[in-house]
């Protein structure tokens, strides 16, 4: 692939973000948008387009690839017609990044797109991390599995953690925690995503912004059978209407709970607390894979812009060699924030998944045009 720009889109289940990036990394243009894509959304990019210099390809975030794609891969109408198998399995994020895709392959229909999927990362989890406890007919059946998600940000977050600590990504054991809007843990051995908590859908494993995490299944069954309540009652308020924003009552936002904890509101500490007690336990959880742990990460935009969280999730976890006392500080570049000679060092590694897309399209366009 010669020099040339990448147009790298973005697209979640309520936001879209557009940016257009050289060899070097560096923005040339972007739209954000705190809507989810539709029918405005050719115009958006067509304006992009428009002012940013030329493309040369796109680079698409996928959350969910399915049990088929796993790495980044050429779209072409038999790989967009796979995508819609993969749309059910996280139909808050899939659908829209379909939309996106859609109308960029329009706009540019003689350049090559490329999906890079979140769910890569864990695909070579053993069969005991990936598999769940429920009769083989179901899991063989219905292709049942823990496939894991943030995966993008966890391959950025690997790099550049083994860059500050001056080892090999391939020699290290490390605990990444992507918090955001969405919310897991991940424990990765010598490069290899090796548990994490996130499972067959993004709505597993730790308490979110909007999104319950793991809740027992009889408490579901429950609220169908005893409650009355209908599956799509059910789904609605899991995935929109529970987390930091459910237990607040207010906001799915740690900055507005962080504020309105220190005014004295008890619904916002409670869901403070229950959100840092949930990462503990899923950074406790995934660090049984691992023979030691190097060092913890933190990553997303609660990661790497709430230093509250970061101290609260720390100062429970000297089970593990990990405390608090931690810096208070939002770094904008990859930072060591606990105190110096810590046992086990907390890094902070600003969010990378724009870059990690692009880095990736880059990669496979590359090796394409090295095969002509």
């Amino acid at each position: 692939m010669t020099a040339s720009n990448l147009l790298v889109v973005d697209a979640g289940s309520s936001s879209l973000h557009l940016r257009v990036l050289d060899e070097e990394g560096r923005e040339l243009g972007s739209r954000h948008l705190v809507e989810a894509p539709g029918s405005g959304t050719p115009d958006v990019i067509e304006e992009l387009l428009r002012e940013a210099p030329p493309v040369a390809g796109t680079g698409h975030r996928l959350v969910h690839g399915g049990p088929r794609l796993l790495g980044p891969v050429l779209v072409d109408d038999g790989v967009r017609a796979e995508l819609d198998q993969a749309a059910d399995l996280a139909p808050l994020h899939v659908p829209p990044a379909l939309v996106a895709l859609d109308a960029t392959r329009r706009l540019l229909p003689d350049v090559p797109h490329v999906a890079c999927f979140d769910t890569a990362f864990h695909a070579g989890l053993s069969p005991a991390a990936r598999t769940y406890g429920l009769p083989r007919e179901w899991t063989e059946r219905h292709g049942l599995r823990r496939y894991g998600f943030h995966g993008l940000s966890y391959t950025w977050a690997l790099r550049r953690a083994a860059a500050v600590l001056g080892r090999r990504a391939d020699e290290l054991h490390l605990v990444i925690t992507h918090l955001g809007g969405g919310c897991s843990a991940c424990a990765v051995r010598e490069g290899r995503s090796v548990d994490t908590t996130m499972g067959f859908t993004p709505l597993d494993g730790l308490v979110m912004s909007k999104r319950s995490g793991s809740v027992d299944p009889g408490l579901l069954l429950w609220l169908q059978m005893s409650a009355g309540l209908s599956a799509e009652r059910i789904s609605e308020a899991l995935n929109r209407e529970s987390g930091l924003l459910g237990l607040s009552g207010t906001s799915g936002d740690t900055r507005d709970l962080v504020r309105a904890a220190a005014a004295g509101d008890r619904r916002a500490d409670l869901a403070l607390d229950v959100f840092a007690l949930g990462v503990r336990r899923g950074v406790a959880s995934v660090a049984a894979s691992l023979e030691r742990v190097d060092a913890l990460v933190f990553t997303g935009e609660i990661g790497g812009d709430q230093p509250e969280v970061r101290e609260a999730v720390c100062a429970g976890l000297g089970v593990l060699g990990i405390n608090g006392g931690l810096r208070a500080v939002n770094p904008q570049e990859d930072a060591v924030v606990s105190a110096p000679g810590a046992r086990v060092p907390v890094l902070v590694v600003p969010t990378g998944e724009v870059q990690q897309v692009a880095l990736e399209t880059r990669a496979l366009l590359t090796r394409r045009a090295g095969l002509k």
